[in-house]
């Protein structure tokens, strides 16, 4: 078992494989003693897909709330009871005879924070219980609808039935709630055909590695240049170098407060800050607690 690998490496899921079955392929491939992703795409859903191994699970959670951007296809006129091709056919429509202007400016109104409701088939829990298997007894719960935020959501090419689109979201939005909604706003129906997910907390398609290339860079021995540092891969994360009297202290476990260091640009303390050490590894992860003036330790490693 390998456990001294620490990384985060970008894999470019297929179609009809789900995320835990890419998780357990590079955890074997890798030897590795964990593996886990920072958000799951579909089975049928491509692209962006964060596979963090070893001690690199311990900072998942720190990319769970990044931003997204897909690419995906609407199919309008036909609506699924899963909002995907993969579901079953619940209603069609053959009024379809709209404007580039009137489809537009309906896109146009899901941009900003929205509300969207879950869909029934989905992962999300009800007592305990995936919603998709409710669903698949018949027993579909509709969970309340929540905000979620959309940057921009432009459209690529209108080829009818079909439109080609591309979206920036927060983290828990349901592209396929959202291909089902254009359709309901529309009045003909709709459902997400394709999607393909292309950046993900940072992370952009164009460092990803399908699976038939993973298992070449393991043949000629160059994995370990796609492997992302636990230190580079918090892009977005102020840092702090700490000198060996710091890191031993943040090892320790001691109570750090703003005595102990003081970022230069104070708007970190707003935020998580990591630490690492003079050879750029990872030490720490802390928050800075403005009530008790001290730092509040999320992640160590040894």
């Amino acid at each position: 078992m390998n456990d001294d690998l620490n990384g985060v490496i970008v894999i470019d899921k297929p179609a009809n494989i789900t995320s835990a079955k890419v998780v357990a392929i590079v955890k074997k491939l890798f030897g590795a003693g964990k593996v886990g992703h920072a958000g799951t795409l579909d089975p049928e859903a491509t692209g962006v897909l964060l596979c963090c191994i070893n001690k690199a699970t311990k900072i998942a959670r720190f990319f769970l709330t990044g931003s997204k951007k897909y690419e995906g296809v609407l199919h309008l006129g036909v609506e699924t009871d899963t909002q995907d091709a993969a579901g079953k056919i619940i209603s069609t429509s053959d009024e379809l005879n709209f404007t580039e202007k009137t489809i537009q400016a309906v896109f146009k109104q899901f941009e900003g924070t929205i509300e969207q409701v879950p869909p029934a088939f989905s992962a999300l829990k009800h007592k305990g219980v995936p919603l998709y298997k409710l669903a698949r007894k018949g027993k579909a719960v509709i969970k309340p609808s929540r905000p979620v935020f959309i940057s921009y959501n432009k459209i690529r090419k209108i080829n009818m039935p079909f439109i080609s689109f591309e979206v920036c979201c927060s983290s828990g939005t349901y592209i396929r709630t959202l291909c089902s909604d254009i359709g309901k706003k529309l009045g003909c129906g709709g459902h997400l055909k394709k999607l393909r997910r292309i950046e993900s907390s940072g992370f952009t398609i164009n460092e990803a590695v399908n699976l038939s290339e993973l298992e070449q860079l393991f043949s000629t021995g160059a994995i370990n240049d796609r492997i992302i540092s636990m230190s580079d891969s918090l892009r977005n994360m102020p840092e702090y170098i700490a000198d060996k009297f710091l890191t031993k202290k943040i090892k320790h476990g001691s109570i750090l407060t703003t005595k102990e260091f003081m970022p230069r640009n104070t708007d970190n303390l707003k935020n998580f800050i990591k630490i690492i050490d003079t050879k750029n590894n990872l030490v720490a992860v802390l928050k800075f607690k403005k009530d008790i003036n001290r730092y509040n330790y999320c992640c160590v490693f040894n």
